[in-house]
């Protein structure tokens, strides 16, 4: 059976109740008063480590702008001085590789492209001796007072060197190489050729051997060909008849064209044109017209 509570019993009882729900309200209480507190101090440490870093920015800008211990003229002038330097990176690279190369010689073909690489430097620098050594010996030339020969007189030379001529036409001089003074519109100032007057439909001879490589009827020429052998070009213009063709191989003496007067021409005649790599030549210098 149960038993049967007094009335202090119950008086006690409620008592302890009461006293146990009061402990844990100031529980509670205190702490939420710790949390607020720990919150408190980290709020606190942000702001003394904002400030911190804030004296700190402050403190190298202030140094900065007058420590010249740190950041003298002297020092910043080095650095620019280091910086202005004129570093020629792929020679560098060149010489390490160069002597990475010689420490590793190629074996089984390993190592090729560097050894052709190597070949490739040194002819090219035996080909600059040889430039030097020509260079030196043209001075050597002047300064003893040999004669120098002048781009005209170099070519003149080549021309003849490179084959022999024959007349290629007979008449009569009509026009001769270089300034006229007699140039009206239709006659240019500078004759880059030499007239020579003869009959309508005189046969030309080619002057020498070579390819034709042009044969025109277009421009001031009129009906023309070039015929090239080496370096040397020959011109035969204002043509009755052309009797070859582009591609054609003529031999010296071989009948090639008739004189006539066509494009700006003021009368029948060859126009005989000598040129070495396209610089025109005085052709009496070259021949006798």
């Amino acid at each position: 059976m149960e038993r049967t509570m007094s009335v202090e019993e119950k008086i006690r009882r409620a008592e302890a109740i009461y006293e146990r729900r009061k402990g844990k309200e100031q529980g509670q209480i205190t702490t939420i008063n710790v949390t607020r507190e720990k919150k408190d101090i980290k709020l606190l440490k942000k702001l003394i480590i904002q400030i911190i870093i804030c004296s700190s920015i402050y403190l190298v800008i202030y140094t900065i702008q007058n420590g010249e211990y740190v950041f003298s003229k002297d020092f910043i002038n080095q650095v620019n001085s280091i910086l202005s330097y004129d570093i020629n990176f792929g020679e560098i690279y060149g010489n390490i590789k160069n002597q990475i190369t010689s420490w590793f010689p190629a074996q089984n073909g390993i190592g090729g492209a560097e050894e052709e690489t190597t070949e490739e430097v040194e002819n090219q620098t035996e080909q600059n001796q040889v430039q030097t050594q020509e260079t030196e010996q043209e001075q050597n030339q002047e300064q003893e007072g040999e004669v120098v020969l002048t781009q005209e007189e170099q070519d003149i030379k080549t021309a003849k060197e490179t084959t022999t001529y024959i007349k290629p036409v007979e008449g009569v001089i009509s026009s001769s190489y270089g300034r006229r003074d007699d140039a009206t519109g239709t006659v240019p100032k500078n004759h880059t050729g030499t007239d020579i007057a003869a009959n309508l439909g005189t046969k030309i001879l080619s002057a020498t051997d070579g390819e034709v490589v042009l044969s025109s009827e277009e421009g001031d020429y009129g009906k023309h060909l070039k015929i090239q052998i080496g370096e040397v070009s020959i011109i035969y213009a204002h043509c009755n008849n052309l009797y070859v063709k582009q591609g054609d191989i003529v031999k010296q003496g071989q009948e090639i064209a008739e004189v006539g007067s066509t494009g700006n021409s003021t009368g029948p005649h060859l126009h005989f044109e000598i040129r070495v790599s396209e610089r025109t030549v005085n052709p009496q210098n070259i021949l006798e017209l």
